[in-house]
């Protein structure tokens, strides 16, 4: 038996218009005014709002750092996605054995998520090393539908340029899409140093270690770079500062082609002042890059308002509190994560609501864009005949947001009492209801994973 959605107003990437959408095997089979069925469930939307399910680019399920673990695995961190209105994953997956090839991450991810997953999911690749075997891996793993892959500037296992040159030009051949962690590492390292020498270990000393322009230098001197391989596919992760995205601005303006801009939630929500929180509170919010200045998250929604931002993800990374505040004397031992993918698309809206971008543009950074970008589309981020039925019912409501009714595995949220305005009641995935009025109605291992589309030139 399908489904049949009745009355609700329907908010695409590009119009909002109230109609009926008929649901057969997974996909939707119909949209129009006054369908009518009696093999259907029916489903009154009623002075709600229908939109896509979100799909967020940007996640680090059962990531194993070493010394640390997230707490959330593919099955608590999609029931967390699920209730929160996103019912796609595609995954940043962690950092294997030393000298591992490409395919051996995946395979383990693979392990992680299946017979767990409660949404659709994919994964990323991921570079530790580049040498000829690694990226000729890139072609085979096209082949299996992973298409995007992710490159570190920082960290231990950061790339040299003579390294990220190597990958941009095969990706410009291959039609892969590069995703990149933009700081700059030297800077870094000096600034820790610096500030540890001087016993300045207080958390705030995390966001002062790492400042906007390190970003926008990296940012910088990574579009550079893909000039001269001929501009592949680039897509910069989590830009949190008005330097950053001011460097991706003028590169468009001058030509540059094939880039894409990515912020997340906490960077258009919290500030750098939250690390002055008392009793250590402020060890909550380390994460890489770190939470910026005000006039930061100002710009970031400019942005989004003129499409100059592309996606709204969470860079979902929850560590338990008793982990953070290992780095009680010194930040830097704390590890770098936040939880967020329950929040996105209820935060964003109510936020970006308030602040006169429409439904449609949100839609387009929430859903419509992350698939469009990453293989995705038309079978997701989109309300069309054919397409998935993946599909969030959203009423108007005031709730604040609390740790007891989050349903991560992890013991906080950093949104602790922000108000929403917009609340996502019932969360469809391929016409299957998996939750509605707070109840999850999906089994583990639900989700099926999703062999992804090469964006080409």
């Amino acid at each position: 038996m399908g489904l049949l959605i009745k009355n609700g107003v329907i908010n695409t990437s590009n119009k909002s218009y109230q109609a009926d959408i008929l649901i057969e095997n997974e996909k939707i089979k119909e949209i129009g005014t006054n369908l009518n069925s009696y093999s259907h469930e029916i489903i009154d939307a009623s002075n709600k709002y229908l939109m896509p399910g979100g799909i967020d680019v940007h996640t680090h399920m059962d990531l194993d750092l070493g010394n640390y673990r997230v707490v959330d695995n593919f099955y608590t961190g999609t029931v967390a996605a699920a209730y929160g209105g996103t019912t796609t994953i595609v995954d940043h997956i962690g950092f294997g054995p030393k000298n591992c090839n490409l395919q051996y991450q995946i395979d383990q991810y693979h392990k992680l998520a299946h017979d767990k997953s409660i949404i659709d999911y994919s994964f990323h690749g991921v570079f530790q090393h580049v040498n000829r075997n690694i990226l000729s891996e890139i072609k085979n793993l096209l082949n299996e539908g992973i298409t995007s892959f992710k490159l570190y500037m920082t960290y231990d296992n950061m790339l040299q340029d003579e390294e990220i040159l190597g990958i941009l030009f095969e990706a410009k051949k291959l039609g892969a899409v590069i995703a990149v962690h933009a700081e700059n590492h030297g800077a870094i390292q000096f600034l820790r140093q610096y500030y540890s020498e001087q016993g300045k270990s207080r958390p705030i000393y995390h966001a002062y270690s790492r400042p906007d322009s390190s970003e926008a230098e990296a940012i910088n001197r990574m579009i550079y770079l893909s000039e001269i391989a001929g501009y592949p596919h680039l897509y910069f992760v989590h830009v949190s500062t008005k330097k950053g995205l001011d460097e991706i601005i003028s590169a468009r303006k001058r030509g540059a082609k094939n880039i894409y801009c990515e912020t997340c939630v906490q960077y258009l929500t919290l500030t750098q002042e939250r690390y002055e929180e008392e009793n250590n509170g402020g060890l909550k919010y380390i994460m890489s890059p770190p939470l910026r200045k005000k006039e930061n998250l100002e710009a970031l929604w400019n942005g989004i308002e003129k499409n100059q931002v592309d996606v709204i993800a969470t860079d979902h990374c929850p560590f338990l509190i008793k982990d953070k505040f290992k780095g009680i004397n010194d930040f830097k031992i704390s590890p770098g994560g936040s939880p967020g993918v329950e929040e996105r698309v209820e935060l964003t809206l109510s936020e970006g609501i308030k602040r006169g971008i429409s439904v449609n543009n949100l839609v387009d950074k929430l859903c419509t864009n992350p698939a469009k970008i990453f293989g995705l589309y038309p079978d997701k981020g989109d309300i069309q005949i054919g397409a998935h039925a993946d599909i969030i019912i959203i009423k108007k409501y005031n709730k604040t947001i609390k740790f007891e009714n989050r349903h991560s595995a992890v013991d906080y949220t950093p949104y602790e009492g922000f108000i929403v305005d917009y609340v996502v009641e019932t969360i469809i995935q391929r016409g299957n209801i998996i939750v509605n009025n707070d109840k999850l109605l999906s089994k583990q291992g639900s989700g099926i994973f999703l062999k992804r589309e090469r964006k080409g030139e």
